[in-house]
């Protein structure tokens, strides 16, 4: 199942060249990836860290197609490529509104930390794949 979160270009989402700075980016997928996970899954991240778990990106992959200008208006789009048994595979396309032109594609890969035993969990935790099996039944 996917999620769509609309995004406006603002200016200080820009460089001195005009277009958005490449560090722009990653904060609109972490934004994606906490709305997936709260709104697909029914998930609560500030709850699950007070109750010891964590979700860090352990590995991040984008290619960059296009440059996103001022005032341009974007369309996110987060799912869930691969669950795998101890990580989270999202797969995120950010497009132009108008267009549909491909500005980013990305993978972003998630393990469950467990923050009292400061380690990684081997498995998810079933609360996890339980909420991605609900979501993807829907």
């Amino acid at each position: 199942m996917k999620h769509i979160d609309e995004i406006r270009v603002y200016y200080a989402d820009t460089d001195s060249y005009g277009v958005v700075w490449h560090g722009a980016y990653l904060r609109w997928l972490e934004a994606g990836r906490v709305e997936y996970t709260e709104k697909v899954m029914g998930l609560n991240l500030k709850q699950m860290q007070e109750d010891g778990c964590l979700l860090p990106v352990v590995e991040l992959n984008l290619k960059y197609k296009r440059s996103a200008k001022l005032d341009d208006y974007l369309i996110l789009e987060t799912e869930i490529e691969q669950l795998r048994p101890s990580a989270i595979v999202f797969k995120q396309t950010l497009k132009d509104k108008n267009t549909g032109d491909i500005d980013i594609i990305g993978t972003v890969t998630c393990v469950a930390v467990d923050t009292k035993a400061n380690k990684m969990f081997r498995r998810l935790p079933e609360f996890i794949t339980n909420a991605y099996n609900k979501a993807e039944n829907v």
